[in-house]
């Protein structure tokens, strides 16, 4: 169902663990670009202060499935970063050897950051920034707040007067942090919501010179035809 909707919506990409990929390649490889996400976790238990997800496949796979690119997911703030990055390097010197572009999710989390400060302006530039020096061709943060977490990135805020009122200008700084958009940065969809709270963040992101969203649980969770209208929607916007 998610290759088909991904179809019939006009998506650019399908994004998904193994599993999914496994169970649907044979059939739609070719149709539609397909990114190999290869570190998950799952939620029955607690990620905890320091989270740090599982390598779960490989570019040996994503080879096989025949995808352009692997995708994997960062903690910045997370304790357990030097494996989340040391992992991340090794695939990524791999996945390029073979041609293949690499997908960082960076969401920072960990005991040093309130959760707040999880989507905070200053934290959501520097997960950008951390992806882009690990090697990342396209970014995924999430939507930033005007929330400014640490005290020294205040002074500078304040200091160079960087606008941060509207999620636009938030996410003009973000994509800056990026290489000054040289890399490709996206933005999370989040949970299913209302739609014009998500079609007004969009609209953001679009303004702000984002590169447009992945759009997981707010199309799929939807009947067909809801999610089709709703992905027109979205499309409509960054077009």
């Amino acid at each position: 169902y998610h290759f088909r909707l991904a179809l019939d919506a006009g998506c650019n990409a399908y994004a998904a663990p193994l599993g999914f990929l496994e169970g649907g390649a044979a059939e739609f490889a070719g149709d539609i670009p397909l990114i190999l996400k290869v570190n998950n976790h799952d939620s029955m238990a607690p990620d905890g202060k320091n989270p740090a997800p599982s390598v779960t496949a490989s570019v040996k796979d994503a080879l096989r499935l025949g995808c352009v690119a692997v995708g994997y997911t960062i903690y910045p703030g997370s304790a357990q970063f030097r494996k989340m990055y040391e992992d991340l390097a090794e695939i990524t010197r791999e996945a390029k050897d073979h041609g293949l572009a690499v997908v960082v999710w960076s969401y920072p989390r960990g005991e040093g950051l309130s959760k707040e400060g999880e989507t905070g302006v200053d934290i959501s530039a520097y997960a950008a920034q951390i992806a882009a020096q690990m090697g990342a061709n396209i970014i995924k943060v999430k939507p930033p707040t005007a929330h400014v977490e640490q005290p020294d990135a205040k002074k500078v805020f304040e200091a160079e007067k960087i606008p941060v009122g509207t999620l636009a200008e938030r996410i003009r700084h973000v994509v800056q942090s990026a290489f000054n958009g040289r890399r490709i940065v996206i933005f999370s969809g989040g949970a299913k919501g209302a739609d014009e709270k998500i079609f007004e963040e969009c609209k953001g992101i679009r303004d702000g010179g984002g590169f447009g969203s992945i759009i997981g649980r707010n199309s799929f969770q939807r009947k067909k035809p809801d999610a089709l209208k709703f992905l027109d929607q979205v499309m409509k916007i960054y077009s």
